[in-house]
């Protein structure tokens, strides 16, 4: 018997280490395309960072250089205002109550990038010293990479993280396929491939780790683990603020942890205190930006809690979770069949998706402006790598996924590549061979006809 489960450990660590290469490997691919992209498609003013990712990177970048949190210069320099622009008044003249320029965007990503930022400008200043290059100023192209760089670094780790939780429900292999559809059959290929500098990668990350650590510990809860659980929320809200309703899982296991009322609330206080510890960061600087700790910054208009727009979020044509995304319904499938079987996880499992789903759809733009899908819902997605799997291992024959299953999973990877090629082109001014997928016909049909008019356009 000894033996037995010897040989089952090494063969589970081989199939575990091979999931990482391959895993591995699709990231390192993103990554030099990333990379070629960037340079390739260089714009002439040295711009890389565009859209929400402008708001993050100016964060980090007073914080090291001017150790503040104004932003006016760095709006300034990256706009390339001369002042006057009406639609930058909100840079000039449309302060906050404290004087500052109002900033919409969570702290953590911009804290998730400084290690490589730091290490970068730190190179380019050592370089400066022996008269090899001008003194960094912390907007270079280089420094502008740091946040794409660690993007796709950040969603790679990610998944390898979810298929570590999927390999806890299922076998390595069906795992490692979920994981690998999921990540690039979704809106994550988008946010891990073109736009790796949002915050959505890092909240992938934050994501994987909260709920790995939580399926890892949920058996033997004691007030430290707890503790641990509520960091971890902490860290998952800095990176996005609504996964701030992560914390809705160490209380719940505080509650109905099978011991004392006194220790019970013990771990619930620990899992609270350390959530408020580790989110810190972003009271401190929404003290500064808006004089209060805990704030919307976009107003109280933001969120419609009265009215969500529950269906519309997960299937309309206009970035719906499912309509986008049809490879996330057997996902959701098999993630209900896994909490039917296994009641510890039910409740705080829908209770986080249910609770996702709603402030999502209360959003007052609950379809996330030019987004590629439902991008707010990634921070779910080691979930969604659990319910695929799961959904995968239901239908399996000798432990090996029905082909049939197989079949359906890859036909939906490679809708989403050709969705994802539609939506470029049609970005890059290109509708003509592209339309923007803004109706059923063009969310679900152009795409297939997309690769031959690119063919026929470049023949031409």
């Amino acid at each position: 018997m000894t033996a037995f489960r010897a040989r089952l450990r090494r063969l589970t660590d081989s199939a575990v280490a091979h999931a990482d290469r391959t895993i591995a490997l699709t990231g390192a691919i993103m990554l030099a395309a990333h990379l070629v992209a960037a340079v390739v498609l260089a714009k002439p003013n040295g711009r890389i960072v565009f859209g929400d990712a402008t708001h993050h990177f100016v964060q980090l970048r007073s914080l090291v250089f001017d150790r503040d949190l104004n932003f006016q210069n760095e709006y300034t320099r990256i706009y390339e205002l001369r002042g006057g622009e009406p639609e930058t008044e909100w840079v000039t003249r449309d302060l906050t109550s404290t004087g500052h320029v109002r900033n919409y965007m969570p702290i953590g990503p911009a804290l998730l990038w400084a290690p490589l930022y730091l290490l970068i400008v730190t190179a380019q200043w050592l370089a400066s010293i022996a008269g090899l290059a001008a003194a960094p100023d912390g907007y270079g192209r280089v420094a502008q990479l740091a946040p794409g760089l660690t993007g796709i670094m950040a969603a790679t780790c990610a998944a390898m993280l979810a298929h570590r939780f999927a390999r806890r429900l299922t076998d390595p292999s069906t795992a490692l396929a979920a994981t690998l559809a999921v990540w690039l059959g979704s809106h994550a290929l988008y946010y891990s491939l073109v736009s790796p500098s949002y915050s959505h990668a890092p909240s992938m990350l934050a994501g994987a780790i909260f709920f790995g650590h939580w399926l890892a510990t949920r058996d033997a809860p004691s007030p430290g683990r707890l503790a641990v659980s509520g960091a971890l929320a902490g860290l998952a809200a800095l990176m996005r603020w609504q996964d701030a309703l992560f914390l809705l899982v160490p209380l719940i296991e505080a509650l109905r942890w099978r011991t004392t009322l006194t220790q019970r609330l013990t771990g619930a206080v620990a899992g609270a205190m350390a959530f408020v510890v580790v989110f810190s960061p972003q009271m401190i600087v929404w003290n500064v930006l808006y004089g209060h700790p805990f704030t919307i910054p976009q107003g109280p208009s933001f969120m419609q809690w009265t009215t969500p727009h529950l269906w519309l979020v997960l299937v309309s044509v206009r970035h719906g979770l499912f309509s986008w995304a049809p490879l996330l319904i057997p996902a959701a499938i098999g993630l209900v069949a896994w909490c039917l079987r296994d009641r510890r996880a039910a409740a705080p499992v829908l209770l986080v998706l249910a609770a996702s789903w709603y402030v999502n759809a209360a959003v007052a733009d609950w379809w996330a402006g030019e987004a590629f899908g439902a991008r707010r819902f990634l921070s779910l997605f080691p979930l969604f790598v659990a319910g695929l799997a799961w959904w995968l291992a239901a239908g399996t024959v000798d432990r090996r996924p029905r082909v049939a299953r197989l079949a359906i999973v890859a036909l939906l990877v490679v809708a989403n590549g050709l969705l994802l090629l539609q939506y470029e082109l049609a970005m890059k001014g290109l509708d003509a061979l592209a339309p923007y997928p803004g109706d059923a016909a063009t969310l679900w049909l152009t795409r297939f006809v997309v690769p031959f008019r690119v063919a026929a356009w470049l023949m031409r």
